[in-house]
């Protein structure tokens, strides 16, 4: 019989005119991994932080081991073994590993104020071994990739001695392999009793580590599952309230002849190795390969964001030179960046002063006065053509949910009539329902005559969206594959072929 060691009965948190958690329930047994699925908004972060501490439940009563017990901060939860893993990194980047991992419960000596550096150097380093991690501890945190801190964050909450673990969102920005040795670990843990939260949106890994699912839509309890036996498809429904049918839309139309961007030998010492190949009007076309491949980098090169050494770059028959991102975007290029929230968005900004970011100066007159009416209505079309999710235009942008503040970015680059888009990591961290409407618009845009590069480390994405597909590893171009004639299995080929 299955031995509980976490109950929560009736859970409701209100927020000024929002019910966030409406008499929710949940339980976890011990030494499983209770997978926690639902939409953005759907509360599972929400019920995530009322068991670690960061809020207070207005209703309901948690129990641990069979004892009521009242958590009324991180410290509180911390104490009776509960750790959480955000989705946001908290990390101090001007220390190092060790000092972040050990921050608040530094190893001492006898004499308190002394620090015990051989212990704790210890204590990081088969932390570090069990991860599987060769980073130094005395790396300092900023050095590091985001995969990196992603891993460090993880092995700050394993050193707690966790009994209770919440994982929300860990592998959103883990390798292949990475995700490989996290999964290892989780077993681990798993054999030796703990027990695992896992909040993601990758229902397909899932079904490798997960024991049961709860899911939640807007702030109630729908069900739990067994994930062995329970078909992705019938989980889709409930966290979405529909069928979704197809989660790749079929494309209306096919691409162009039309070459409107060619690439010749673009070379970037240490990073890109004669990148060449062409895009076509109206084209989806992938870029997949392992984190470090230079995906990243070839859009950052495209984008102007960083400097090349040697090639060409054609647009519709021009060489252009492109040596700054203010010469991209004047030339019709726009970028959705792999981390929207630092790069792509003024988070602190209304919805609609984001969309108008790049094309200010399109909306003001010879003295520079802007047309703030013009800018009204260009902002509320777009909201209406890309089905924007927020109450008005001067709604701050930090307060959307990830697929509509991805919109947000698409709509300033539509703004400014960009001709080629480039996605980095469009669906990174946001939920099915959300990802269907992103791709959707792709196909809406590539209607409309727009190119598209993708750049996606979900390899089931890439074949479903994409019209080609070029697979990268170590900076330089390894195949380039029909989406009809690729699968999953020879991407995967390319993306580790040696030599």
């Amino acid at each position: 019989m299955p031995e509980t060691v976490l109950q929560m009965n009736h859970i409701t948190k209100r927020f000024p005119g929002v019910l966030a958690l409406d008499n929710v329930s949940f339980d976890l047994q011990r030494g499983e991994v209770h997978a926690l699925l639902g939409e953005n908004g759907a509360g599972k972060s929400t019920l995530m932080k009322v068991l670690s501490g960061v809020y207070i439940c207005d209703e309901g009563q948690i129990y641990l081991d069979g004892q009521p017990v009242n958590i009324t901060s991180p410290i509180a939860a911390s104490a009776l073994g509960i750790a959480i893993i955000h989705q946001e990194f908290n990390l101090f980047p001007d220390l190092t590993v060790e000092q972040n991992i050990f921050i608040g419960r530094e190893h001492h000596k006898n004499i308190k104020w002394i620090l015990d550096e051989t212990s704790q150097r210890k204590a990081v380093e088969e932390l570090l071994a069990m991860l599987n991690l060769t980073i130094p501890p005395t790396r300092l945190v900023l050095a590091l990739t985001v995969a990196q801190q992603q891993m460090v964050e993880i092995a700050k909450a394993l050193s707690v001695n966790a009994k209770i673990l919440i994982m929300d969102e860990p592998t959103a920005a883990l390798t292949e392999s990475e995700i490989d040795s996290l999964f290892n670990v989780i077993r681990l843990l798993k054999t030796q009793g703990v027990s695992i939260v896992y909040i993601s949106h990758r229902l397909e890994e899932l079904a490798l580590i997960a024991d049961r699912a709860t899911v939640m839509r807007d702030g109630k309890y729908i069900a739990t599952v067994d994930y062995t036996t329970v078909r992705i498809a019938q989980l889709i429904t409930m966290m979405v309230g529909r069928e979704l049918g197809d989660i790749y839309p079929v494309r209306a139309a096919a691409p162009g002849e039309e070459t409107v961007l060619s690439v010749k030998n673009l070379c970037r010492r240490g990073v890109l190795d004669n990148i060449s190949f062409e895009l076509k009007r109206g084209e989806i076309l992938g870029f997949a390969g392992l984190m470090g491949a230079g995906r990243t980098e070839v859009a950052r090169a495209l984008f102007g964001a960083d400097a090349i050494d040697s090639g060409e770059i054609t647009l519709s028959g021009r060489k252009v030179t492109v040596d700054s991102v203010y010469r991209a975007i004047s030339l019709g290029i726009g970028y959705l960046t792999e981390d929207r929230k630092k790069d792509g968005l003024a988070l602190g900004l209304s919805v609609g002063t984001n969309i108008m970011l790049s094309s200010y100066r399109q909306y003001a007159n010879a003295w520079g006065v802007i047309d703030e009416k013009r800018c009204r209505e260009a902002g509320e079309d777009l909201r209406r053509r890309l089905r924007i999710k927020t109450p008005d235009l001067a709604q701050l942008a930090v307060n959307l949910s990830g697929g509509n503040q991805q919109k947000i970015i698409i709509a300033k680059w539509l703004c400014k009539n960009s001709e080629i888009l480039i996605f980095d990591e469009p669906t990174r961290g946001i939920d099915v329902g959300a990802k269907l409407e992103i791709y959707e618009l792709m196909n809406r845009l590539t209607a409309e005559g727009k190119s598209i590069i993708m750049i996606s480390s979900e390899l089931p994405e890439i074949l479903g969206m994409c019209d080609r597909i070029l697979v990268m590893r170590q900076g330089r171009i390894t195949a380039e594959l029909q989406s009809t004639q690729a699968d999953q299995e020879n991407i995967m080929k390319y993306a580790t072929l040696e030599g």
